[in-house]
């Protein structure tokens, strides 16, 4: 297998920056840190890939979708949009599924780079930030979606996800509802991070405690929610809605419901993320927040190729935020009667 600079910094156990930086000949690097890097280099038989770094002057009309999970419904339109944009454009994609891991990303990040592609599209990426500077450094365009990577060089497109969840949960407390449960995705997600953060900013904006032991985690998937709601349940914990912050774990909601012959809403009020279409078909009708997913994924490919293209100038707009909007429905739309 061709050894490339990531491997060579991991073993000198520095950054893919600094290593660029010693065959750069940079003189902001340490003698001791360049002598270190030198004799991994050499022990490696690392050879900068001249013929790559040329390629890389010209344009290979090519983008990288770097995505979690693309059986998630979520990710999987969002990849859409991009597709759609990409296509009018006349560039192809590589679509690479890390499957929430950082150790398959970091492997198709290798393979993106040996294939020179134009661009990349971190979808929720799990890079360290170093890495992402590395690649900005050598002359990538990045774009992303979601707020896990922040930088002024990076185009984003992300969504009022806060500011939403509030709504959620102020709708839910003027149906008559104080004990409102949350369901998060993963741990270190920045859109379920985000979610939380309405979610108690919400409570206190109506004097409602924020209790934490009402907030499980669900990891975004359908048996994480079915899950998350058996523990609360099991934790005797009192509460009268859930608020799940995505789709897929509110399937999972819903099927505990019914093992436990607990009436929606009647019984239990539950809210999800992203509209997708089942959604619209389970009984009761799913409440949930609309995310312009196909339209994020567009605009995201939008920008991403006019900076290819030398269509976009230095300091025009690299963030663009869509918002969301409630579809309230029957698994919600419910007044409970305070007892």
């Amino acid at each position: 297998m061709d050894v490339n600079i990531v491997d060579v910094a991991k073993a000198a156990k520095v950054s893919p920056t600094t290593v660029s930086r010693v065959l750069n000949n940079n003189p902001l690097v340490k003698n001791k840190t360049r002598e270190k890097v030198l004799m991994v280099i050499e022990q490696m038989n690392y050879v900068p890939n001249a013929a790559a770094k040329n390629l890389r002057q010209q344009k290979t009309f090519t983008i990288g979708i770097i995505v979690p999970d693309i059986m998630v419904a979520y990710y999987s339109n969002l990849v859409k949009g991009i597709q759609n944009k990409a296509h009018l454009e006349k560039f192809k994609v590589i679509i690479c599924d890390t499957q929430n891991s950082r150790e398959i990303e970091l492997g198709y990040l290798q393979m993106l780079t040996n294939r020179t592609v134009d661009g990349m599209i971190l979808i929720e990426s799990l890079l360290p930030k170093e890495t992402v500077m590395e690649l900005l450094e050598r002359g990538y365009v990045i774009g992303s979606i979601g707020r896990s990577i922040l930088d002024s060089r990076i185009y984003n497109v992300q969504t009022n996800t806060t500011e939403v969840a509030m709504h959620v949960v102020e709708h839910l407390i003027e149906q008559g509802h104080k004990d409102i449960a949350f369901i998060s995705g993963y741990n270190d997600a920045i859109d379920s991070l985000d979610r939380l953060e309405g979610y108690i900013k919400g409570l206190e904006k109506h004097g409602i405690p924020f209790r934490p032991e009402l907030v499980e985690n669900g990891d975004f998937n359908k048996k994480g929610g079915y899950s998350a709601l058996k523990r609360l349940w099991d934790a005797r914990q009192k509460f009268t809605a859930v608020f799940s912050a995505n789709d897929e774990m509110a399937l999972g909601i819903y099927a505990a419901c019914r093992e436990a012959n607990v009436r929606i809403p009647q019984d239990l009020a539950v809210f999800g993320v992203d509209n997708e279409r089942v959604s619209r078909y389970l009984v009761p009708q799913l409440s949930t927040v609309n995310q312009l997913k196909i339209e994020m994924g567009y605009a995201a490919a939008e920008m991403l190729i006019k900076k290819i293209k030398g269509e976009m100038a230095d300091d025009d707009e690299r963030i663009v935020v869509v918002d969301s909007q409630l579809c309230i429905r029957a698994s919600s739309n419910y007044k409970r009667v305070q007892s």
